[in-house]
């Protein structure tokens, strides 16, 4: 259920962006009114939340999560199986009330961080829709609280007895990283946004500066959550490329153990640089200095990974290793994330950072890290671990099919395509969430 609910959503999420890449084939307006710019933000904020809370999440943390932890803890069940039910029936409910949000008033157009005084009433083009938006988030967040809570539990408490928190693989020890961040994290949200919501809804002033509120306390409070998010992303995708690689190698990945370190390390550094996403609100340079140098300190662990992992293959014919897609994907993944990873230790330098903030280099980041990471992870998991899932040779391309090879090739080709050419866009400074540019832009985004 998470497995197939996520490709729906991510479906869903996907012909959003198709909207927007058509809207900005070239300047002018195209398929968007110049009446009604507002339907542009709100696809950018229904695509962000969609492929983030409904695509990675459920399918890498949820679905894969599911599958594969019990079978590694050689236990029969989750702890709580019911809970488990609970969280991803809420997951729909969560679901509608975002596409509800489509069709209330004029759609919630925030963008998916959902900035005060954009997102609270003096400003917000149609109060109810990001009122939907906001509910549809706090229930994804129970759902996710609830997963991890029973992910935390089942791997302390349900392993076989010859499995101790040293030998466990890499996968399961890459839930348990995850799952606590996620129980640490998701609270601070809950309460940024229930704070938004009575902004909007009941008159509180929390974020209203004429009465003594601070919307820059939102941005810290969101992204005290959203800097983690991405680290709970990706690290579920290192478990499943671990898992892979382990597979192809046929042997244990290279320094097993500082690899579990490693991933702790990213998950501790990773919580405490939030601040890196807002260099323009005017914080002192000490503080700058902190959050430049502490980001940056996260590429030693993240580099520590990348070579155990291309370590792992050595030593075998490589030609033996390739001849399957999924290891092929896994390979993919790790030149796609470092050359993501480089681009964020670019945007952690708070100098460099005012310049390139909220321009299409930030975009261009991102989405090298999660479009050509954590999507690609989930492809390679679904092929590698497809017989096993299914039980079945016939039902779905195995790794050694021809028809995983190209839409191996197609997948690439077209992220690349796609995203390349948003580094040279960023660094010409064109800023992102506007639906038209100047005529100078438009072979890049051609």
């Amino acid at each position: 259920y998470y497995l197939l609910s996520s490709f729906i959503f991510g479906i869903s999420g996907t012909l959003v962006s198709v909207l927007m890449r058509i809207e900005l084939y070239s300047s002018g307006n195209r398929i968007i009114s110049p009446e009604n710019q507002n339907f542009y933000n709100v696809s950018i904020s229904l695509h962000g939340l969609l492929m983030i809370f409904f695509l990675v999440m459920p399918g890498l943390f949820g679905g894969f999560g599911n599958y594969l932890l019990v079978i590694f803890q050689g236990s029969p069940e989750v702890v709580y199986p019911r809970v488990n039910n609970l969280s991803i029936l809420i997951l729909f409910l969560s679901y509608l009330l975002l596409i509800l949000s489509l069709i209330s008033e004029f759609g919630g157009g925030t963008g998916w961080t959902l900035y005060p005084p954009l997102s609270t009433s003096f400003m917000s083009l149609s109060p109810s829709s990001t009122a939907n938006l906001i509910l549809g988030l706090l229930v994804s967040g129970i759902s996710s609280c609830l997963t991890s809570l029973n992910f935390w539990v089942t791997i302390l408490n349900l392993s076989s007895y010859c499995l101790t928190l040293k030998t466990m693989p890499l996968f399961p020890w890459a839930l348990l990283i995850t799952a606590a961040m996620l129980l640490l994290t998701l609270p601070v949200l809950s309460g940024g946004l229930l704070m938004v919501l009575s902004d909007l809804q009941s008159n509180t002033l929390f974020f209203d500066p004429v009465f003594g509120g601070d919307p820059v306390l939102y941005q810290h409070l969101f992204w005290f959550f959203g800097h983690p998010e991405v680290y709970i992303l990706i690290i579920p995708a290192f478990g499943i490329i671990s898992i892979i690689i382990s597979g192809v190698s046929q042997k244990i990945i290279f320094g097993n153990q500082s690899m579990i370190f490693a991933m702790s390390c990213i998950s501790l550094l990773g919580s405490v640089v939030w601040g890196h996403h807002m260099y323009t609100v005017g914080l002192e340079t000490d503080t700058r200095a902190y959050f430049t140098g502490v980001t940056i300190l996260i590429s030693l662990p993240t580099g520590t990974k990348i070579f155990n992992w291309l370590s792992t293959y050595l030593g075998n014919l490589p030609f033996l290793q390739l001849r399957t897609s999924s290891a092929l994907f896994a390979l993919l993944f790790l030149l796609m994330f470092t050359i993501g990873g480089s681009t964020g230790v670019i945007l952690g330098n708070a100098a460099l950072d005012l310049a390139l903030h909220d321009t299409y280099y930030v975009v261009a980041h991102f989405h090298f890290v999660l479009s050509l990471g954590a999507v690609i992870a989930i492809f390679s998991a679904v092929i590698f671990n497809g017989e096993n899932i299914l039980g079945s040779k016939s039902l779905l391309p195995s790794s050694s099919c021809t028809l995983s090879l190209y839409h191996l090739v197609l997948t690439f080709v077209g992220i690349l395509l796609t995203f390349s050419p948003m580094h040279f866009l960023g660094f010409n400074v064109l800023p992102r969430r506007i639906p038209d540019f100047p005529d100078s832009f438009h072979s890049w985004n051609f």
